[in-house]
């Protein structure tokens, strides 16, 4: 059976300042990020490795609900996109089969984290 890679695309609206930079990123801003979360598996009876209704669910609970709408620094000590990348990874590993979580804070700027 072939495996395929199911990714759903969120967005969410945040501030943040890096405090260990040097630069204009040092001071407060904010970002449009867009989060893309992949599940990796097998075509399932139903022919669908993951229902993207049930990815938009856990992501919204886990990572959403948390970050939406607030201020970085309050949730992370140096709140870099690779900082989040690998939290977001650690909060949806348990109910994810996860493949890849890719993290764009600009449209031209993104990490790509695949687990440890």
């Amino acid at each position: 059976m072939p495996q395929l890679s199911v990714t759903k695309i969120f967005e969410f609206a945040a501030s943040h300042f890096l405090t260990k930079y040097h630069g204009k990123c040092e001071n407060l801003h904010g970002h449009n990020y867009k989060l893309e979360v992949s599940v990796i598996g097998e075509i399932g009876e139903d022919d669908l490795v993951f229902d993207f209704v049930e990815l938009k669910n856990i992501v919204k609970e886990k990572i959403l609900s948390q970050l939406d709408h607030t201020h970085l620094n309050e949730k992370f000590e140096n709140p870099s996109a690779e900082v989040i990348a690998v939290w977001v990874w650690e909060q949806l590993k348990e109910d994810l089969d996860l493949h890849e979580i890719k993290l764009w804070e600009t449209s031209t700027c993104f990490v790509t984290y695949r687990g440890k």
